[in-house]
């Protein structure tokens, strides 16, 4: 089958296929006497493994590593399992980083009164010097402090004047 048809079969585009290729996740296709790309079945059946592995979010070095595991029919399930347990601690690694930056924006939005007003929590501690989310490094020179002294007075309700 031509690229068109390989990239409907496995819901990829050409220019994915392509890519693929080139990157040697795949094999070099065969070519037509034009110098068409031509695919054979387990050439979709391998892009499929690819696009699902892809769906799940694997890198396209642990995507290399599974399908060599899947080519590999001597292989220990032992070696697959290990390699999906570690991507599932990748994602709870960003599933945390992830619901952090959303407590940290929600707390800001929370704290401003998104009215007339100009002062605004979310734009004082996005030009803040120091960290937005807990467990960042922090900036403690004496501006970086006063500046997260206002921002905090911002975000409780105090409107107090810098010194």
């Amino acid at each position: 089958m031509n690229i068109g048809q390989a990239a409907g079969a496995t819901g990829l585009s050409a220019k994915m296929i392509r890519h693929y290729e080139s990157i040697g996740l795949l094999p070099a296709s065969t070519r037509t006497d034009a110098g068409y790309r031509q695919y054979s079945e387990r050439d979709v059946n391998m892009l499929r493994f690819i696009r699902h592995s892809r769906d799940l979010g694997f890198s396209l070095e642990q995507i290399r590593e599974l399908l060599d595991l899947w080519q590999n029919r001597k292989r220990s399930s032992r070696q697959v399992k290990s390699l999906a347990e570690a991507h599932i601690a990748e994602l709870d690694a960003k599933l945390a980083e992830l619901q952090s930056m959303r407590a940290a924006l929600a707390h800001l939005v929370h704290g401003c009164h998104g009215d007339d007003r100009p002062d605004c929590p979310i734009i004082d501690t996005l030009e803040a010097t120091g960290p937005v989310l807990a467990g960042a490094p922090a900036d403690h020179s004496r501006g970086a402090v006063a500046q997260r002294q206002r921002a905090a007075s911002f975000r409780t309700g105090a409107r107090t004047l810098p010194r």
